[in-house]
């Protein structure tokens, strides 16, 4: 199968899931808000916030482990392959300990002043709170599977894995809402359940299906090799968590000029946008393992040739679904929740702009990744984020109104989009023109038309649901012809012909 209908086809798994897993988590969260009432589901919320803060830990290292399974994929090299995945369940196995002992010490100072949670409700609470220090130890040590499964590109079963999740989760909120007691010790313990299910599912199968699952850490222990895996996944960890920090000293900074109502506005666009960004998110995870793949197999150039492939779609994808948005922010903020807070428009839309800055290089971290020089490209990365953070105190401190934050993100997504360009030029060999030229003009030519054909139409009509339909509308088929004429070049046209012709034959 070529790798264009690999992507598409992982790709339609990954949607399919976040479809079906979307629609099920909403009326799970439904079920268990009626079920426990406003208190007890604040009471989880609170305690399972507490353990998420963690979550970047685990984030870093399933990358790594990612990274190089996807390398030794690609090198064809099946006992190293076997060493990761011994290496990755060591390490993640120790993790996941270590994570458990930290997480019981500070729930001491959690249960001890820190959180607000009425004297009557505190066993419940401590209850959850260790159940959920379980389902984060089984989560920790489900990624060497997870890296596998990406590592063989069977988004199939991934997908199944998460859809089956969910329904498990469904099935929790329908335990809780017809058996006595108290139903929110009883979540967290059902809840506590589900990781121990998946990691069991995806480690039957992984052993099964593939041969680099054996674990036997004395006979293919390499200590040269975890050190290199623990060195990637701290330069990782250097990474993740500045991103976490930038976002969060950033509400902190907004918060002390005006107040939590901006902070509820900064906080409305980052879900919404999130829901667009999924898209975008899902094709990614796709196209990660090829990218790492072909620079594991020393194929530069069709690495760089599948990046810039990634980079084209990220964008597109991202702008597909976000022009209509951003065209009618007033109309759909309004739909969605009818009492908009200040500044929720405008920070929407220049969130919008930003991620599309951010889209136009995201895969070219991967490429980064891949082929392994992140320890000087996480540093200035992590120093911009970190610096910005006190630029934006001192430009709030001279008085510039709320939206200076976003603008603010938006410049450091150009200077990020800038360095990562910079630095793969410099050091891989990367041909700028023909980043510049296949995916900066292409996608900018596309997304430009698009928004100002849009913004066009709707300055011709009054706002309500009507416009909202047309400029949706035209948005659409704006942006397919200007996708297959503008952004697709000669062989990929003839791909996309070919693919149609053979969809009509069946």
């Amino acid at each position: 199968m070529s790798t264009a209908n690999r992507v598409i086809k992982n790709t339609s798994f990954l949607y399919a899931k976040m479809g079906i897993t979307m629609f099920i988590s909403l009326y799970t969260t439904r079920l268990i808000l009626n079920a426990l009432g406003a208190s007890d589901f604040g009471i989880f919320n609170i305690v399972g916030g507490a353990i998420a803060m963690l979550g970047f830990l685990n984030a870093a290292m399933a990358g790594a482990t990612q990274r190089f399974m996807s390398f030794s994929e690609g090198e064809g090299d099946k006992e190293k392959q076997t060493k990761i995945f011994n290496i990755s369940f060591i390490l993640h196995f120790g993790i996941a300990i270590a994570m458990g002992i930290v997480l019981l010490i500070v729930g001491w100072f959690f249960f001890n002043g820190i959180l607000n949670i009425a004297p009557e409700r505190m066993y419940a609470a401590k209850v959850v709170y260790g159940s959920l220090i379980v389902s984060t130890i089984f989560t920790v040590m489900t990624v060497p599977y997870d890296a596998v499964l990406n590592a063989h590109e069977n988004m199939f079963y991934y997908s199944i894995v998460g859809i089956v999740e969910s329904l498990l989760k469904l099935g929790a909120a329908l335990a809780v809402m017809n058996m006595v007691g108290d139903k929110l010790v009883l979540y967290g313990i059902l809840m506590a359940c589900i990781p121990l299910i998946t990691m069991t599912i995806m480690r039957i199968y992984c052993h099964k299906c593939y041969t680099e699952c054996i674990i036997a850490p004395k006979r293919y222990w390499d200590k040269s090799l975890m050190k290199e895996m623990t060195g990637f996944a701290g330069w990782s960890l250097i990474g993740s968590s500045s991103g976490i920090l930038y976002g969060y000293g950033t509400n902190i900074v907004l918060n002390n000029f005006f107040g939590p109502i901006l902070n509820a506005a900064n906080g409305v666009c980052g879900q919404l946008n999130g829901q667009l960004l999924s898209f975008t998110n899902n094709m990614m995870k796709a196209v990660n393992p090829i990218i790492v793949k072909a620079e594991g197999s020393g194929n530069r150039e069709y690495m760089y040739k599948a990046t810039f492939a990634a980079c084209k779609l990220s964008v597109l994808i991202y702008s597909f679904f976000a022009i209509p948005f951003l065209v009618e922010s007033s109309f759909i903020l309004k739909l969605w929740l009818k009492n908009v807070p200040p500044f929720t428009e405008i920070f929407f839309q220049l969130m919008i702009l930003q991620v599309l800055i951010e889209q136009i290089s995201i895969p070219l971290g991967t490429a980064i990744a891949a082929i392994g020089k992140i320890k000087q490209f996480n540093i200035i990365n992590s120093s911009v984020l970190y610096l910005s953070i006190f630029v934006l105190y001192f430009l709030y401190k001279m008085g510039l109104p709320p939206q200076t934050l976003r603008v603010l993100a938006i410049v450091v997504a150009l200077i990020q989009t800038i360095y990562k360009v910079a630095f793969c030029s410099k050091y891989s060999q990367m041909p700028l023109m023909s980043y510049l030229t296949e995916v900066v003009l292409r996608c900018t030519v596309v997304v430009v038309i698009s928004f100002l054909l849009a913004l066009l139409l709707k300055q011709t009509m009054p706002q309500g649901l009507i416009r909202f339909l047309a400029v949706t509308g035209l948005s659409v088929v704006t942006f397919i012809v200007l996708f297959y004429l503008v952004a697709l070049r000669k062989e990929e046209k003839i791909m996309v012909q070919n693919m149609i012709k053979g969809k009509l034959k069946v």
